[in-house]
């Protein structure tokens, strides 16, 4: 990047000293000749317009000190009328009356108006018919223009206008103009690549800082910062950057968990499946139905953990699609709460149910069930030390709403946006029999949003929390 932009400051340069060459020197004898002619035509043209008013000598002479003219009408019979002679070298003032004449003929046979250039009386250029005949004159030499104009007459003769304008040589100047573009041309070179490397460098030097950081946060250094706000362009970029660092840290952090966790929750049921089986084996009698119960729940427990990951992994790549049929909502959690009669009877939990009869939505069922499956546990989970749980359905504005609410301690305010990530779980310390992996509310978010459905979470410390989904109401089935 360096070093195009210094190509890119060293091509501005040279195309703006060509520039300068071109307009300053090659150019500036057309544009003197171009700028001259304009300036004679002009004067002829008001002298035109005002030639039958009062006071044309007034015009007269501030037009010929406005464009440096000499400046003559007369008639055909040689009076003249008005007159400026502001220039030393002017031919029209010292012209006799053939000389005169020649020039009204000329400008008879050309339609009214006549422009001769030239050099010690030596014609260069001549206008015919509004078209240029151009012949060269010398480098040096100082031209003469003359403009001859018939101004036609009704109450008497015909008046001749005549201009002439003495063009200097510029071959002088365009020498000295070329000395000062050598100087010129070396100094802005010089400056140029002296500036074009500072700015080079002062831009490139961030972005340089920026790819450092970034390799080292490539390579897993996830507390590298990315420092520089030399312009706002880079400023925004470290900042996406930092934060982009941030959360990799975390999300790094939350894998390093997820792993100890699932090692553990892993290696538990497989220690005791091996041991019990290896004590039945060994041991006579103790293959009893209590021993061969532990292996079978210990073997569901995995099936549960292994069934958790790949449906995340399915949710989370995409790959996993809906069956949504039209679904009584109300009986599919009927059913799911059935299945937890053994816990509210043996370990003493208080399902308190209040489900509106009959709210029908389109939604896939294992699916969904899996969603309340996951809320339901995770409410047994977290709930506080009188094991009460609250189950809510009813309708809100158009829309299928579910609660699940525990009594536990809450989820503070600014932990409330993180519990849909995966692997996240707001008690660090590792219980097994409590807590599970942290992948029950990541399925849930997963499977809202494939949903389409609003989801959410309130929660205070010491409070309790509640879960809550809504689904768009349907119409009940023929």
């Amino acid at each position: 990047m360096k070093w195009k932009l210094l190509g890119a400051f060293a091509v501005f340069t040279l195309v703006m000293l060509a520039l300068l060459w071109t307009f300053q020197v090659v150019l500036l004898d057309q544009f003197y000749k171009g700028i001259k002619t304009r300036d004679i035509n002009n004067a002829a043209q008001t002298l035109v317009q005002h030639a039958d008013e009062g006071g044309v000598n007034e015009l007269v002479q501030s037009l010929a000190a406005q464009y440096e003219l000499c400046i003559m009408i007369l008639d055909t019979e040689n009076n003249v009328y008005a007159s400026a002679d502001t220039l030393p070298d002017c031919r029209i003032h010292k012209m006799q009356t053939p000389e005169l004449f020649r020039l009204y003929l000329l400008a008879l046979e050309n339609g009214g108006k006549y422009v001769e250039r030239s050099v010690n009386e030596r014609p260069v250029v001549v206008l015919q018919n509004h078209g240029y005949f151009l012949a060269a004159s010398q480098p040096g030499e100082k031209e003469s223009m003359i403009l001859v104009q018939i101004l036609e007459s009704q109450s008497g003769p015909d008046k001749i206008l005549l201009l002439n304008s003495v063009l200097s040589p510029v071959s002088a100047t365009v020498q000295t103009l070329r000395i000062q573009l050598l100087l010129v041309t070396f100094l802005m070179a010089g400056l140029s690549l002296v500036i074009s490397l500072f700015l080079s460098r002062w831009l490139a030097r961030p972005i340089a800082r920026v790819n450092e950081s970034a390799k080292r946060l490539a390579k897993g250094d996830y507390d590298t910062r990315f420092e520089g706000r030399e312009y706002r362009e880079i400023a925004e970029l470290n900042d996406t950057l930092n934060h982009t660092a941030v959360e990799l840290s975390k999300a790094e952090g939350l894998r390093r968990e997820l792993l100890a966790n699932i090692s553990h929750d892993l290696r538990t049921p497989l220690t005791m499946i091996t041991g019990y089986a290896e004590m039945m084996r060994d041991l006579p009698g103790e293959g009893t139905p209590e021993n061969i119960q532990v292996i079978i729940d210990e073997s569901n427990r995995l099936t549960r953990l292994v069934n958790d990951l790949l449906d995340l992994s399915k949710l989370q790549a995409g790959v996993q699609e809906l069956n949504v049929v039209r679904l009584n909502l109300t009986e599919m959690i009927h059913g799911i709460l059935g299945r937890y009669a053994k816990l509210t009877e043996q370990d003493g939990y208080q399902l308190e149910v209040s489900l509106k009869d009959g709210v029908w939505v389109d939604a896939d069922e294992s699916k969904l069930s899996q969603v309340v499956y996951n809320l339901i546990n995770n409410a047994v989970n977290y709930t506080g030390a009188d094991k009460r749980i609250m189950v809510r359905l009813f309708e809100k504005d158009g829309w299928a709403r579910v609660e699940i609410q525990d009594t536990g301690v809450g989820i503070p305010s600014d932990k409330l946006e993180y519990v849909w990530n995966r692997y996240y779980k707001l008690d660090r310390t590792h219980k097994r029999a409590a807590v599970g992996t942290g992948l029950g509310l990541s399925i849930v978010k997963n499977v809202l949003e494939l949903h389409k459905a609003r989801y959410g979470v309130e929660s205070a410390v010491g409070r309790g929390s509640t879960f809550w989904f809504e689904l768009p109401i349907s119409g009940e089935p023929d």
